[in-house]
């Protein structure tokens, strides 16, 4: 080995020593921090007392605010909400129950958990794993993992919670490290706000707010659901293959891959004679199924069309997925367990299911000072005056071009911190900086898509994220038994990830820029 090939490899060594010492720094301070149950408690409670405090201050800002479908914007003042005040104390008594049965996972995770543990505990994924991908590199696992995260965003939020749960089941299945697994799924679900291979509920939520800004200040320009859908298209492979470099290089630096599972052992296990009847039984139960599926939407009319027989911007397709997954996820695992013999009778059915929300009992307990400190900090309003400060000091700023739009990102990454919907924070910040982007010379179909990559890098690391809960009942789960498992694991975990979308999705933007692409079609980067 040469010198300099020395260097190389010692310069390696000492980077990777730097990223784990750095990454470990940030899960032990955060798992020093009280049980996510707790915390959620004391966020709360701060957020409660921050409202008074901001309230006597007289703290506002005044904005124009955007409508949803093309209508005109108007001029809007915000103050932050005393929640200390008897009128809010009276209505957070009131639907007490109501916040937290309402808190958007729950209802989502319940169900899924229901049919995901069902075709679990029925041993379907363990046989389908060994049968179709026990034989294929690591790699090719996680990357096709991490591209139907990305593209699960068709189906909404329930996406990032179907792709969490499934990355887990899937690594588990394979041998490898579950609580990876659920990252993996994880951060590629939260990628598919910027990218996906088809047009989702998102594309037409914000190019709708898009338009009504636009609109509004007289701007002529395409603002369609599909202004952004040539820049998706690559960006959906390059989230996938970011996450697929990350897990298989960076993370085994700082987590065991293989996980608590022998890998070698299972390889060595052969697929039985049951397992095999199971999987054949279990085929024939998805094309009954799949047949059921092509039935409502292949007919003009069929029932999971809209009522123009289409399929976006909403249809019952796309707003049942949920319910679709869970008859999917049921048809196949009781087609494996009777042709497998785990389901003898139909009194082994309810208990199967009752497996998979046994795992989420956590989950349950987590989520409930969790809905009430995102009602609390939604109730508020500071969420919207943080946001447009930040919009006030990049426009002082007098960027152009490039620089601009970079500036964008990182500012809209920062708001995601403390503002995690996008189409709420759209709807502050569509009616500021399409305009004002319009005067430099930037399309609105640009601000869009520079805003959508600043909401995808940060998502998964914000504490504030209400799929948090979610996550760490997965990890909880899959942990050992002397494994300490807590918010400090979910952001060292999710940071790296999170800090190369910003690279890789900035870097792609730029590309995009200099050369002059098209955002759609018929979508150009500047004005006309």
């Amino acid at each position: 080995m040469t010198e300099s090939e020395k260097e190389h490899k010692g310069g390696n060594l000492a980077s990777s020593t730097r990223m784990k010492t750095i990454l470990k720094l940030i899960e032990t301070g955060g798992n020093k921090l009280p049980d996510p149950f707790f915390l959620f408690v004391i966020f709360a409670v701060v957020v409660l007392v921050l409202s008074y405090v901001l309230n006597a201050a007289g703290v506002s800002v005044t904005y124009m605010s955007a409508a949803t479908g093309g209508g005109a914007s108007k001029m809007t003042t915000v103050g932050v909400r005393n929640l200390l005040e008897a009128k809010f104390l009276q209505e957070f008594l009131t639907d007490f129950v109501k916040t937290y049965i309402t808190f958007p996972p729950l209802g989502i995770v319940m169900v899924l958990m229901l049919g995901i543990g069902y075709v679990q505990d029925t041993g379907f994924f363990d046989a389908f794993m060994k049968k179709t991908l026990l034989g294929a590199p690591p790699y090719m696992v996680t990357f096709m993992l991490s591209l139907v995260g990305v593209c699960a965003n068709i189906s909404g939020n329930a996406g990032i919670i179907i792709s969490t749960t499934l990355g887990a089941a899937l690594f588990a299945s394979l041998g490898r490290n579950a609580i990876l697994g659920a990252i993996v799924g994880y951060v590629s679900g939260h990628g598919g706000f910027t990218a996906n291979l088809l047009v989702t509920g998102d594309d037409a939520l914000l190019s709708g707010i898009t338009a009504s800004a636009a609109q509004s200040m007289g701007i002529v320009a395409p603002t369609h659901p599909l202004i952004n859908y040539f820049f998706m298209i690559p960006t959906t492979i390059l989230i996938a293959l970011t996450v697929t470099v990350i897990t298989e290089y960076v993370m085994p630096m700082y987590v065991n891959p293989k996980g608590k599972l022998d890998v070698s052992g299972i390889e060595g296990r052969r697929i039985t004679p049951a397992e095999n009847r199971g999987l054949k039984l279990s085929m024939w139960y998805f094309l009954v199924f799949l047949a059921l599926v092509l039935m409502g939407t292949v007919p003009a009319h069929g029932v999971l069309r809209n009522a123009a027989g289409n399929f976006l911007p909403a249809s019952p397709l796309l707003s049942g997925v949920v319910a679709i997954l869970f008859f999917l996820f049921m048809f196949v695992g009781t087609g494996y367990g009777i042709g497998s013999g785990a389901i003898k009778s139909h009194r082994d059915v309810p208990g199967l299911m009752a497996g998979g929300l046994k795992s989420s009992l956590s989950y349950f307990v987590v989520a409930f000072p969790a809905a009430f400190f995102i009602y609390f900090f939604s109730a508020s309003k500071m969420a919207v005056i943080l946001s447009v400060k930040g919009a006030q000091v990049l426009q002082a700023m007098n960027f152009t071009g490039v620089p601009l739009a970079v500036s964008f990102v990182i500012l809209v990454a920062f708001l995601n911190l403390f503002l995690t919907s996008g189409s709420s924070k759209w709807m502050i910040l569509a009616p500021i900086f399409v305009p004002m982007f319009a005067q430099v010379g930037f399309s609105p179909a640009l601000t869009q898509m520079a805003f959508r990559i600043g909401d995808t890098c940060t998502n998964p690391i914000t504490p504030i994220n209400y799929f948090i809960p979610m996550v760490l009942a997965i990890m909880q789960q899959y942990k050992q038994d002397d494994e300490e498992i807590g918010l400090g694991n979910i952001i060292s975990m999710t940071l790296p990830y999170g800090l190369a979308f910003l690279v890789v999705l900035i870097a792609l933007l730029i590309v995009w820029m200099v050369f002059n692409l098209p955002l759609g079609p018929g979508v150009s980067l500047w004005m006309k």
